[in-house]
């Protein structure tokens, strides 16, 4: 009975350390996402960078990065990041006058999140100048 408890132990330690290997998205921005606040069209060039770290094992791979509109431009590192390394990510809002709701889905390797995919938001509001 004990050297059947010692494998059954040894069997989750080991399908645990499994599920934590390979890369892993962290982004720095709090619930993913950006606030922009009440910005003054003209004033600001709509561009905001979302930070973020690879906390897994494995190099992570961002091969996409979508957005819900046109009026939101992305773009994505070309290189993968290695283990223990930060990224970047670049959103360019087009700037037009409202508020500002938008989600942009990042496809990725990493294996913290179902099918890599991870969704970051951007808010505020864009008014004109006085």
């Amino acid at each position: 009975m004990k050297k059947f408890l010692g494998l059954v132990a040894l069997f989750l330690v080991s399908a645990i350390s499994f599920a934590q290997t390979g890369p892993k998205i962290e982004f720095t921005a709090e619930n993913n996402t950006i606030d922009y606040g009440t910005v003054v069209r003209g004033q600001d060039s709509g561009l905001r960078t979302f930070e973020f770290k690879n906390t897994g094992d494995a190099p992570l791979i961002v091969t996409n990065v979508q957005s819900t509109c046109g009026c939101t431009v992305p773009s994505k590192p070309e290189a993968p990041i290695m283990p223990g390394k930060t990224g970047k990510i670049d959103v360019k809002y087009n700037m037009s006058v409202g508020r500002i709701s938008r989600t942009l889905t990042v496809e990725t390797n990493a294996t913290n999140y179902t099918d890599g995919k991870v969704a970051i938001r951007i808010k505020g509001e864009v008014v004109e100048t006085k």
